[in-house]
């Protein structure tokens, strides 16, 4: 999935951490709303700013960097 237009990084917003398209929302956090239970319907119900493909972004993102970490330690 191409996550470059949806996963953005600014210096001066959420001290630079990976964003979902300039909002104050991050990765992490649509991380840990799905690590505590939520399912993507209630994430989008609590947060309709968000959409299916933010999350599905987000979780792209998210195994791109792990498989980097990866490559990097190996």
């Amino acid at each position: 999935m191409d996550y470059s237009k949806i996963i953005t990084i600014e210096a001066g917003k959420r001290s630079g951490k990976p964003c979902i398209r300039g909002m104050r929302i991050t990765v992490s956090d649509i991380l840990s709303y799905l690590a505590s239970g939520m399912t993507e319907e209630e994430i989008v119900k609590d947060f309709p700013e968000l959409t299916r493909e933010d999350i599905k972004a987000s979780l792209a993102f998210a195994a791109d960097r792990e498989g980097h970490l990866m490559a990097v330690h190996a």
